[in-house]
């Protein structure tokens, strides 16, 4: 998840801050910030699938490609998990 964000962001042209910006004037939802497209770029978080669905529309990216980079992020999660 996180290559294919950053990957389609730069393509554009754009910094983090731009497409929070671009989130946020499409969606009407403020909460995404620069410091969120940070986390989702590192791998810290995965955007649901509320975010992945302006994602799609802001990237001009298909959403079956966006939840396939979500689910691989998912799994390497789990697999990189501490066991107990």
């Amino acid at each position: 998840m996180c290559e294919l964000l950053a990957e389609r962001r730069s393509a554009k042209g754009w910094s983090q801050e731009d497409l929070a910006t671009r989130l946020h004037a499409m969606s009407g939802n403020a909460s995404v910030t620069r410091e969120e497209v940070s986390r989702w770029e590192r791998g810290k978080r995965i955007p649901g699938p509320y975010w992945r669905s302006w994602l799609s529309r802001v990237l001009d990216t298909p959403c079956d490609e966006l939840e396939l980079a979500a689910a691989v992020a998912r799994r390497r999660r789990r697999k990189n998990a501490p066991t107990g």
